[in-house]
């Protein structure tokens, strides 16, 4: 009973994770009005909170093991909503740039804690619901926002709702702390604890004759480069897509972010019904179909096309999207083997951060330099580049089973 009570409460959690991460997407066409600052600067800024997130996630394994999930998960929500109250009451640029720092170390905590936490104590399903409910959050930031955007022209109110929101879970975290000790047993006396899954043409069942380092397996680049693309297409959308649609096919601000909202809608909408799907489709079948369509969702944007076409394509954009990033995750230990597993996965956590901090502000110099026409072009080129890495993965992993099935006879 324990652990399905926390895993309400790490769901709560991962709702909270989503939810700053699509502020700023959203409020920058009318918040970089109020501090002065050109279109590019947005790109800066991700790059801080990013370049945070990584440092603490570099870190989460010395803080768990120094305060446990609870109450690193619990102090990491407070820097968040901390950050969040200071975004809303910021008087100049320089507390803003400040506070980003703060947002970026706690987000970073969580997302690496609770991912650990569901990996070692829940079945597999659990890793696609908990990256849907991130994008829950993620849904909800644009709808708060655009509604005081539409309002009042407010963006700091869109702070300042989501900070309240933040600290109702730190009251739920707090009161909650006895309850991680007590579900961690009861997971796996109930059998919720999750179980390592077939193997598909990946490294040898024999651990033993994998290599000693994970650099020396091959594949292991393409696996990174993945992540890396993948992040820079997600966080790219959520940064830029309100930009695009206010500046390039002349949407009033709010709007722009309803239709960025009905973007992470789709990718939330995907991974619950992902969750489903993993039952029966495995998890390389889900990766290919997600990147395929993607991609689809990519070429209707970059058409010549009217604007619903281009909502229509970012929908079929975050649809795509949705099974990617859990499923490569689950992937890695039949891709690379269990021996390797914890460190490949931590490599490939570490590069999706980067690719969020460093792909988004080159399309945002770019678009400096040229316009935001570019975007489109941008999209789809980086959802092609990353399918087209999987594939190559893809044929490494089915030429190394076939050597290990001539081996074995």
């Amino acid at each position: 009973m324990a652990a399905q009570c926390l895993l309400i409460i790490i769901y709560l959690a991962f709702i909270s994770l989503g939810l700053p991460d699509s502020l700023l997407g959203a409020a920058w066409p009318v918040m970089r009005l109020d501090f002065h600052a050109p279109l590019e600067t947005a790109g800066l800024l991700s790059m801080l909170i990013t370049a945070s997130t990584i440092a603490s996630s570099l870190a989460c394994g010395y803080m768990l093991r120094r305060f446990g999930t609870g109450k690193l998960t619990l102090i990491s929500c407070i820097l968040t909503a901390g950050a969040l109250l200071g975004f809303s009451f910021a008087p100049s640029w320089g507390w803003i740039v400040l506070l980003a720092i703060p947002l970026g170390l706690g987000g970073g905590s969580v997302d690496a804690g609770l991912n650990h936490y569901v990996a070692a104590h829940y079945k597999a399903h659990h890793m696609s619901w908990l990256h849907c409910f991130w994008g829950v959050g993620a849904t909800i930031g644009p709808i708060v926002m655009s509604r005081f955007i539409a309002e009042s022209s407010s963006w700091r109110d869109g702070y300042l709702t989501i900070s309240v929101l933040q600290f109702g879970l730190v009251v739920i975290l707090f009161a909650t702390l006895p309850l991680w000790g007590r579900a961690s047993a009861g997971a796996r006396e109930s059998g919720n604890a999750h179980e390592p899954e077939g193997r598909e043409g990946g490294v040898p069942e024999e651990e033993s004759a994998a290599p000693s380092s994970p650099w020396r397996i091959r594949g292991v680049a393409f696996a990174l480069a993945s992540f890396l693309l993948y992040c820079g297409v997600e966080a790219g959308v959520g940064l830029w897509g309100s930009s695009y649609l206010v500046n390039v096919k002349a949407l009033d601000a709010s709007a722009a972010a309803q239709w960025i909202s009905v973007y992470y809608a789709g990718i939330t909408v995907g991974r619950f019904i992902t969750g489903f799907i993993t039952f029966k489709v495995s998890n390389r079948m889900l990766i290919r179909a997600g990147q395929v369509t993607a991609l689809a969702g990519g070429a209707l944007v970059v058409l010549p096309l009217p604007a619903e076409f281009t909502f229509a394509g970012l929908i079929v954009t975050g649809l795509g999207l949705a099974p990617i990033f859990p499923c490569m995750l689950h992937e890695t230990p039949v891709r690379f083997g269990k021996k390797h597993a914890q460190t490949i996965i931590g490599w490939q956590i570490a590069v999706a951060y980067a690719g969020s901090t460093l792909v988004p502000p080159l399309l945002g110099f770019l678009a400096s330099v040229a316009s935001l026409a570019i975007f489109p072009a941008y999209l789809v080129i980086l959802a092609a580049a990353m399918l087209l890495c999987t594939e190559r993965l893809n044929a490494m992993l089915r030429l190394r089973g076939a050597v290990a099935d001539i081996r074995v006879k």
